[in-house]
């Protein structure tokens, strides 16, 4: 049997932090304006209206939505890095628009060049080139908290780069993070030797009817887009709340924010506990969606002060980064099992359009009806979700995974497909002849793909 290491390789380890990096320069870009944007349009610019701050905030989304496919469509062809430093240039150029921009109009625009820069789905496809597939899973989270982190640090960093350099600032501060990016690409990235298309990070177009056509995954693609409308039409009006009801300066909004973030994610970890290793998914995932939308109840309805303020985006960022964290996980082990690239391509994309729409829609309800209004049309869709989400399956706890199959001729298929399933814990199995590869479901648990491999040598030596 092939023994198994334990331990990824230099290179491996180099390319998962380096990818991270990159990840974290473009999300700081694109987050750290969430927590002063709408205090600093309604101050500079003039006879500005709700809508344009909302579209200003999520207008990134749209751009990265449509583009995302087509960015990790032409690195298949013209290369991973190139892709990746055209992106953080068009993301660098879009940042000092802003920075100089006059008029909320040149500002939107400016965002929705940052947005041109779609790099995320390269940067995924990057990964499953230089990372194998025994590593894969531990480089993808890797690179998903520091995600994570960089989200929490984007609401602290915000406030207080503002109170030093001005929201103007900031974006002068993102275009240098857009450099930082591109530098960690040239030198820090490994350069990629063997690129093909990765099936498992790529969407592959001719698969998007039967992906748009699969009602589980459209229930997390609907989530998806939930979740992160309500967070864009949130951050139009949180910031003014905390001004005008908790007595929070723009520079001070960090005191709430930083303790709200590090105690959000200690609460969650407990439920994420539950959720993978004791097969409560479900519940807890349903759960956290109807927190969700009581939380905008409570904005709407709770008399808002400093504490309460607190007290309701503690819980509500306790709920939403568990399913920011479940979601993606959910969309792996529901999804085909060739068909992981797609799937996560178009969780994506309905991600960023959630950002887009919920900007906008969001911006409309404040204009017209304040406060209020915006909370009560996240808490009308976070309910939807929940009523959506109640009738999703019980999902097994799988991984989708590879391995090469060399020489395999097409009449074998049906074999090796049988042999596949006949092994314990695996479950799904897709066997792909032209590709001399193998897609499957598995327990983790129970099966790794040294192990798989070497089963699957044996049975071709029998067979021959």
């Amino acid at each position: 049997m092939l023994e198994q290491p334990n331990a990824m390789s230099p290179v491996e380890r180099r390319a998962a932090f380096s990818i991270a990096g990159i990840f974290s320069t473009r999300m700081l870009g694109l987050f750290m304006i969430f927590p002063v944007f709408a205090l600093f349009a309604e101050a500079e610019f003039k006879d500005i209206t709700g809508l344009q701050i909302g579209i200003a905030i999520g207008i990134y989304g749209l751009t990265q939505a449509f583009l995302q496919i087509p960015y990790g469509m032409l690195s298949d062809k013209y290369g991973r890095k190139p892709l990746i430093i055209a992106g953080m240039f068009i993301f660098m150029v879009g940042s000092i628009i802003c920075a100089m921009a006059d008029s909320i109009e040149m500002m939107i625009i400016g965002r929705a060049i940052q947005g041109m820069g779609a790099v995320a789905a390269v940067l995924m496809a990057s990964v499953a080139d230089l990372v194998t597939e025994q590593f894969r899973l531990r480089a993808m989270s890797i690179v998903g908290i520091t995600i994570g982190l960089s989200f929490t640090l984007s609401l602290v960093a915000g406030p207080l780069l503002a109170s030093w350099f001005g929201v103007r600032g900031i974006f002068w501060v993102i275009a240098l993070l857009a450099v930082v990016g591109m530098l960690l690409v040239k030198f820090a990235m490994p350069d990629i030797k063997q690129q093909s298309f990765q099936r498992e990070a790529e969407a592959d177009p001719s698969q998007f009817g039967e992906i748009l056509k699969h009602p589980q995954l459209l229930r997390l693609d609907f989530g998806v887009f939930v979740l992160h409308a309500i967070l864009t039409a949130m951050f139009i009006v949180v910031p003014l709340t905390l001004r005008d009801s908790a007595g929070l300066e723009s520079v001070e909004h960090w005191i709430i924010y930083l303790p709200v973030m590090l105690l959000s994610f200690a609460l969650m970890v407990p439920f994420i506990i539950q959720a993978e290793s004791k097969g409560r998914m479900k519940p807890i995932f349903v759960g956290a969606i109807a927190i969700i939308a009581l939380m905008q109840l409570g904005f709407a309805f709770i008399e808002q002060s400093f504490w309460t303020l607190f007290f309701l985006l503690l819980i509500f960022f306790t709920a939403f980064n568990l399913l920011e964290a479940s979601l993606p996980s959910l969309v792996v082990k529901l999804s085909p099992a060739d068909k992981k690239g797609t799937a996560s391509g178009v969780y994506s994309t309905s991600q960023f359009l959630g950002a887009a729409i919920g900007g906008a829609i969001g911006g409309y309800f404040y204009q017209y009806y304040g406060y209020n209004g915006v909370f009560l049309f996240t808490a009308v869709i976070g309910s939807l979700w929940f009523i959506v989400a109640m009738s999703m399956e019980k999902p097994l706890p799988l991984s989708i995974a590879s391995v090469p199959i060399y020489d395999l001729k097409p009449e074998e298929t049906e074999s090796v497909q049988a042999q596949l399933l006949a092994y314990d814990g695996v479950y799904e199995v897709v066997v792909l002849p032209e590709e001399q590869r193998v897609y499957f479901k598995i327990d983790r648990k129970l099966v790794n793909e040294v192990a798989l491999i070497d089963y699957i040598e044996q049975s071709q030596k029998q067979e021959s």
